[in-house]
């Protein structure tokens, strides 16, 4: 006949511990149905090596799945609680069996696992804050990296093409394409990555506006200069390069700066104004190179799209330039509406909180 092993219990709110005192058990069967649980092994217990087993009928529901670990000296089951919470005996009888006992070595009361359960959310709260500082240092070591580049190289395209104006004179609104355009590649290929991150949340910013400059800008460089030889010697690429690196050499240390959370008030006004009177200069500028290479591509037949003989020869690039035209100063109108309303809204929230 199977004995009864002793049994030592404790409890978490979320788990139940047994630890029955059984020597180099073997052949232990444990299941949990609902609120009952029930024990068959073999080993050394109280009363020599023997069969023994017990059934409890817990206070409340637990579930199915049950934990046990077999080691040379107990057997250790663990139960989990069907719905969080602290059960004031473990038995439904008022009146415990003989052979259960508390597990003074993991009792504790009530407020001693609350305490626990506050540790362990402290804990991971704080993992969960190193985490965040780490995405964080991450993020601002990349703005800043970004910004830094930025910076550095549109700050030699304005510096360089400044310094050939006064050294080189007029000749060097002829050459500017051959100078520069290495680096203003460069850049204008990088810019793409401010796309992405105002797409991912990376900053705060609009997704339409950086794309509508992005791409405009990128139109401009690598089709109307880029694919056309007989614009790389034509003066308006000079006003392009210079319009757009004035802008950006305020704009990039403003945002590395941000990214620092460090603001120079100076810097600030400047990136907020500055771009007043060159923005719609610069669209002039790309405008007056477009109208330029219309007749080029009309000659050359670039990107021209060929159609059947029955229809005609082909449709020539320059109607979509025509179209693009007006598609500029439509975007030159909603991005100068963007950024206007950026830099009064910058001034107000400055003009609040010095009243």
């Amino acid at each position: 006949m199977p004995l009864t092993p002793l049994v030592y219990w404790a409890q978490r709110h979320e788990e139940i511990y047994l630890r029955v005192e059984l020597t180099d058990a073997q052949d232990i069967e444990v299941h949990a149905n609902d609120t009952v649980l029930e024990f068959r092994g073999q080993g050394h217990g109280a009363k020599g090596l023997n069969e023994y087993e017990f059934s409890l009928e817990l206070l409340h529901p637990v579930k199915s799945e049950v934990k046990h670990r077999s080691t040379q000296r107990q057997v250790n089951i663990t139960l989990q609680k069907q719905q969080r919470g602290w059960w004031s005996r473990l038995t439904d009888q008022e009146r415990k069996p003989v052979y259960l006992a508390p597990d003074f070595d993991r009792w504790m009361d009530e407020s001693d696992a609350e305490m626990e359960i506050r540790e362990k959310e402290r804990k991971k709260n704080k993992t969960s804050r190193q985490r965040t500082n780490w995405l964080s240092n991450y993020k601002t070591g990349f703005l800043l990296l970004y910004n830094l580049v930025q910076f550095l190289g549109f700050s030699w395209i304005f510096i360089n093409m400044t310094v050939r104006v006064f050294i080189i004179g007029q000749d060097s609104l002829y050459d500017t394409f051959h100078s520069i355009a290495d680096v203003m590649f460069f850049c204008q290929i990088l810019a793409s990555v401010e796309v992405l991150n105002a797409a991912f949340g990376v900053v705060k910013t609009g997704v339409v506006p950086t794309l509508i400059q992005v791409v405009g800008r990128n139109f401009i460089l690598f089709i109307i200069f880029g694919s056309l030889e007989e614009m790389h010697n034509k003066p308006v690429v000079f006003f392009v390069f210079l319009l757009w690196s004035a802008i950006e050499i305020f704009r990039y240390p403003f945002y590395m700066l941000a990214s620092l959370n460090t603001e120079w008030k100076t810097l600030t006004w400047l990136r907020y104004t500055v771009w007043l009177p060159l923005y719609p200069l610069g669209v002039l500028a790309e405008a007056v190179a477009v109208i330029q290479s219309i007749p080029i591509f009309d000659e050359t037949k670039l990107f021209s799209i060929p159609l059947p003989k029955a229809i005609g020869t082909s449709v020539s690039f320059s109607r979509f330039l025509h179209i693009y035209l007006i598609l500029m100063f439509l975007g030159l109108f909603f991005n100068f509406k963007h950024l206007y309303r950026q830099r009064r809204k910058r001034f107000s929230v400055k003009k609040k909180k010095a009243h």
